[in-house]
């Protein structure tokens, strides 16, 4: 334990035992504590489980921050036996979307394939990939409308370590695909590649196909809808390539009920806040995070014990959907 913690934790207690504490405390799960901090999930439970052989210098500053930074929870549940006050909706909920895209972004990291992830925007795509981005050996580039094709070469760069590069593309694109046959059993990630796209260029997919199709590396190209259909009207030759797919379905009916499980809801609001969620025009993981953080603002002005459609329709007031 570093210098710091040991100022801190004056009891006898280790930092594993402290932060086990603290996420009984605040209702936080080891998963979600690793999404926070930026830290793989097997290294946030090896460490927290005394079980951790790698050096803890870095893990342990995190971990250090997290106590400090959670103190406040503490304090607002202590001597409050209120249900409603003490739940919190999770910060990660393991969907059949979410579960997916974790899934197939294993297997192409570890099969060096080529996957594709569509879905409308909030149905919680990009949540997913963050996540499984923190894993080892996974470079995450997220793109948008002003990338060009420097751009992307650069952030890919970025993502992986290589220092800033000079020369043409297409030497700095040999360098990429070079870095991927020397370090064997990398996945790259490219968010929002629709944006990459368009009826007057495909320099930019090509440049990805080039480096798929001579790197030993995996793949994952996430985006919009849309996506699917460029690629099949653009992009013959990628989308010829691509051994796994996944289109995003949205929350149902009862997962939105587990999301919800900890939380005491009145049976008619729970059906207002199941519709929100699911219908087919907004409804998404999105806007019922939104509306949840809204609703448990509400209840907190309010004292409020049970979540009711009145409660709902107040937290909807603040929001612009």
């Amino acid at each position: 334990m570093s210098e710091a913690a040991k100022k801190i934790y004056m009891d006898g207690k280790t930092l594993a035992e402290r932060v086990n504490e603290r996420l009984a405390v605040i209702k936080m799960t080891k998963a979600e504590l690793a999404l926070q901090l930026g830290i793989s999930r097997a290294a946030t439970s090896q460490y927290l489980n005394n079980k951790y052989a790698s050096d803890p210098t870095n893990i342990e500053k995190k971990l250090e921050e997290f106590l400090i930074t959670s103190a406040h929870l503490v304090d607002s549940n202590e001597g409050n036996n209120d249900s409603l006050k003490m739940a919190k909706v999770p910060i990660l909920f393991n969907s059949k979307d979410f579960i997916n895209i974790v899934g197939l972004c294993k297997a192409c990291q570890e099969e060096m394939g080529l996957g594709l992830i569509v879905g409308k925007s909030g149905f919680g795509k990009t949540k997913a990939l963050r996540y499984y981005s923190k894993m080892k050996r996974v470079a995450y580039v997220e793109c948008d409308d002003t990338m060009g094709v420097k751009d992307l070469v650069e952030e890919i760069e970025k993502a992986v370590g290589i220092p800033n590069g000079y020369g043409t593309i297409h030497k700095r694109v040999c360098g990429i695909r070079e870095f991927f046959n020397i370090n064997e059993g990398y996945l790259l990630i490219i968010d929002e590649a629709d944006k990459l796209i368009s009826r007057y260029t495909t320099k930019k997919m090509e440049i990805l196909r080039a480096i798929i199709d001579q790197s030993d590396v995996g793949m994952v190209i996430a985006g919009e809808p849309s996506l699917e259909s460029e690629i099949k009207t653009y992009l013959t030759r990628f989308g010829n390539r691509i051994d796994m797919f996944w289109k995003l379905n949205g929350l149902t009916k009862d997962e939105v009920k587990e999301y919800l499980k900890d939380l005491p809801v009145d049976d008619d609001a729970m059906e207002e806040i199941i519709v929100r969620a699911t219908n087919s025009s907004t409804g998404c993981f999105r806007l019922l995070d939104r509306t949840m953080k809204n609703v448990m603002r509400v209840v907190k002005q309010n004292n409020e014990e049970r979540i009711t459609t009145k409660v709902i329709r107040q937290a909807s007031d603040m929001m612009m959907l």
